[in-house]
């Protein structure tokens, strides 16, 4: 009797703990979707996709853009002056390599079509929050936002 008992007590405990497991994944899955850890990028087409980034500081606002079109990439930072109102911009080309592990890189080695002599490398952590996609600056942590999402508000 002792042993039936200990064998049924055996199979509910194990029921239960696999009920519990089931209930902490569920919850973890839910925090990485709010962090914007997402595993399963891979099938996110970014092809013909801008991404902007925009800075307000008390003298300047810096606007930036990435232009994704299949591998290759144009990078557009624009300044403009709040005091005198002036804008200037850099218009830069180059490619793009994106990594199954939601890494993407940018290097730009043309401004304004004429080769540097030091390229501008960006690497970006893809992620995707609500359904909108982001690029967040593995050095910086600043967040791209795709431009799709900025003009669907």
């Amino acid at each position: 009797m002792i042993k039936i008992f200990s064998c049924v007590l055996l199979i509910i405990s194990s029921l239960v703990v696999k009920a519990q497991y089931g209930s902490i994944n569920a919850i973890l899955d839910r925090l990485e979707a709010k962090k914007g850890i997402n595993k399963n990028l891979k099938d996110v087409n970014i092809d013909n996709t801008k991404f902007v980034l925009i800075k307000e500081f008390s003298d300047h606002t810096e606007r930036s853009f990435i232009i994704i079109k299949g591998k290759l990439a144009t990078y557009v930072e624009i300044f403009d002056d709040k005091k005198s109102g002036e804008t200037s911009s850099n218009v830069f080309s180059g490619d793009v390599v994106r990594t199954n592990h939601n890494i993407v890189s940018v290097r730009a080695d043309k401004l304004e079509g004429a080769k540097i002599a030091i390229p501008v490398s960006k690497t970006f952590l893809m992620t995707k929050q609500k359904e909108v996609l982001y690029l967040i600056d593995i050095n910086s942590k600043d967040r791209w936002i795709e431009e799709s999402a900025i003009n669907k508000k």
